[in-house]
């Protein structure tokens, strides 16, 4: 009984030497902050790869409707083009609706 007393009060004493001497780490930047950033750059890096891969399929669709032997062929390459450009827009909207529109309403949702 006495040598488990004496561990458990060395244990007490260690653990409360290594609080305090261990050194606290404090966030730089709250966690809307750093949302914040992660979404920006998870959203460029969206967009520059969708306009990568519009720019690629565009080249597709042109030269595919440049090729092909009918009519009813190259008017689906260039229907396939119309949706590669909307999906683009729609793609970069949402960007410019984040970058753009959304600090117009920053501090409207308030009480005061």
């Amino acid at each position: 009984m006495e040598r488990a007393f004496l561990f458990y009060r060395i244990a007490l004493v260690l653990l409360v030497i290594a609080a305090v001497l261990i050194p606290q780490a404090f966030a730089v930047e709250d966690m809307w902050t750093a949302a914040d950033r992660i979404i920006k750059d998870v959203y460029s890096k969206i967009a520059a790869i969708s306009t990568v891969l519009a720019g690629l399929m565009s080249a597709v669709a042109v030269i595919g409707a440049k090729m092909s032997g009918t009519q009813q062929k190259a008017d689906s390459a260039w229907e396939w083009l119309k949706r590669v450009w909307l999906a683009w827009v729609i793609i970069n909207g949402i960007g410019a609706f984040i970058a753009y529109v959304r600090p117009l309403f920053d501090g409207l949702a308030t009480l005061e």
